[in-house]
């Protein structure tokens, strides 16, 4: 790749202070922002560094680092990763650098870590059509197949744009150790490694908004180890059976607002994986997929807190499941204080679940210890289901039963068919604030007599 020593200065002398004259980049005005304050649910106010403070701030002028000034082609197969890395290095140095992506090119780049820190206010806007290489076949070797665009060790950074982040996942999805993939509709066994599309590991004060990130090759968009993010106005979309695809998927990650977006997919709309605290989700529309789940939790006999998590104001349609909690026999610590309120249901398998046995073989066997779940709210939860499964499903462990479960407004139709199967609990316990559609006469009032010594993992989170 040539490129000229001027055209790399340019941008360079434009920041810091050269004699050239600074690029003028004004960036579009969206809505308010949503605070993220709710009663009776967790306080999640957006990052201190957000898209909108940056687009008010009309005096100040941004320096824009545009990949094509680095080299890149944008023709769709020429390899740009060293472009983008250029282009990053030059926006994360300077203040309020921006890292453009341009609407009239399609950008391939392969597996590549964004690091930090960087100078305050970094922005990386997506206006053209951002890949991967197309599929298993064409992955570079040397390059990790879990991740693909990974941004490290970042504070106060956006990624925004309406452009579109393709993931070129149906090779992924097609590979023979994928779920029913294989010969005769069978699963080869693995390793059957596939990347993130976008992973934030280790950063902190983050807003990802406005883009379409589409066919993944596993989940869309991760965090991990992360402190304050907020999402809004996303469009993520996946096939319904490719395998895999959550939308957004969240671990070890704290203090989250996840607002106006629309995620279909083949797996999970949202999962909520252990360590997460403090996560607000409104008008999310999910579906076909897997609903919103918070788990698995407890894989491998591992410890899992999980706690004050809210979804608000949503829908979710032509799903397998609803608003789901699940844990895995073994585990310990707890998910507490979670609120489900005004979630609009549409032929919905599974529309409220609680699987304490949740297992992936038939291999599991039954355990003594398990992730306690606890203060658990459905409130206003209406729509229609599919009769193939109950509405309502409440399975808690023998030694751990659920605690402190309540039911009000909870009105939930056949969408075809007849009632096939009355809502379904075990070893569950709380409070019916009003009578369900349909009745439910299975949840246990009060709370147990006794729990077993594994339900001390609330305890224990709460001391962490």
């Amino acid at each position: 790749m040539t490129i000229t020593i001027m055209a790399l200065l340019l941008p360079l002398l434009s920041c810091f202070g050269g004699s050239y004259a600074r690029l003028h980049y004004h960036k579009p005005r969206h809505p308010e922002q949503r605070s993220g304050v709710i009663s009776e649910g967790p306080v999640v106010d957006p990052p201190a560094n957000t898209f909108d403070a940056a687009a008010d701030n009309s005096s100040s002028d941004a320096c824009v680092f545009d990949v094509r000034d680095f080299g890149a082609a944008g023709d769709g197969y020429t390899d740009d990763t060293e472009s983008f890395l250029l282009a990053w290095r030059a926006a994360c140095a300077a203040d309020s650098g921006v890292l453009l992506v341009p609407s009239d090119g399609v950008f391939m780049i392969t597996s590549t870590i964004f690091s930090g820190p960087c100078q305050p206010g970094l922005l990386f806007q997506v206006e053209g059509v951002l890949m991967p290489p197309g599929g298993p076949a064409c992955w570079p070797k040397k390059d990790s197949k879990r991740q693909w665009l990974v941004f490290y060790r970042m504070d106060g950074m956006t990624l925004a744009g309406d452009g579109t982040i393709e993931g070129n996942g149906e090779e992924w999805w097609n590979l023979p150790c994928k779920p029913h993939r294989g010969p005769n509709g069978s699963t080869m066994p693995g390793p059957c490694y596939s990347p993130a599309l976008i992973r934030f590991f280790m950063s902190s004060n983050l807003t990802i908004r406005d883009l379409s990130i589409q066919n993944s090759p596993q989940f869309h968009i991760k965090f991990d180890g992360c402190d304050g993010v907020l999402i809004q106005g996303l469009s993520i979309n996946s096939p319904p059976l490719s395998p895999n695809t959550d939308g957004i998927h969240l671990e070890d990650t704290k203090y989250v607002g996840i607002y106006d977006t629309t995620i279909s997919n083949g797996d999970d709309c949202i999962s909520i994986g252990p360590g997460c605290a403090d996560v607000d989700i409104q008008n999310v529309t999910c579906g076909p997929g897997h609903g919103i789940s918070i788990g698995s939790l407890g894989n491998e006999n591992s410890e899992a807190c999980v706690s004050n998590i809210t979804v608000r104001n949503s829908a979710i349609r032509n799903s397998d499941n609803g608003v789901r909690i699940k844990t895995w026999q073994g585990g310990s610590g707890s998910v507490s204080g979670i609120l489900f309120d005004s979630v609009f249901m549409e032929n919905v398998r599974n529309c409220i679940i609680v699987d304490q046995y949740y297992c992936l073989t038939k291999d599991c066997r039954n355990q003594t210890s398990a992730v306690h779940v606890t203060d658990v709210a459905y409130a206003n939860i209406k729509g229609t289901y599919d009769v193939r499964a109950p509405a309502i499903h409440f399975a808690c462990s023998d030694a751990v039963p659920c605690t402190n479960i309540s039911m009000s407004e909870v009105e939930l139709l056949p969408f075809e068919g007849e009632l096939v199967e009355d809502p379904f609990c075990w070893n569950a316990y709380g409070e019916m604030q009003t009578m369900t559609i349909p009745p439910m006469d299975c949840l246990q009032d009060g709370n147990p007599e006794t729990l077993h010594e594994g339900a001390g993992g609330l305890h224990q989170c709460l001391m962490m």
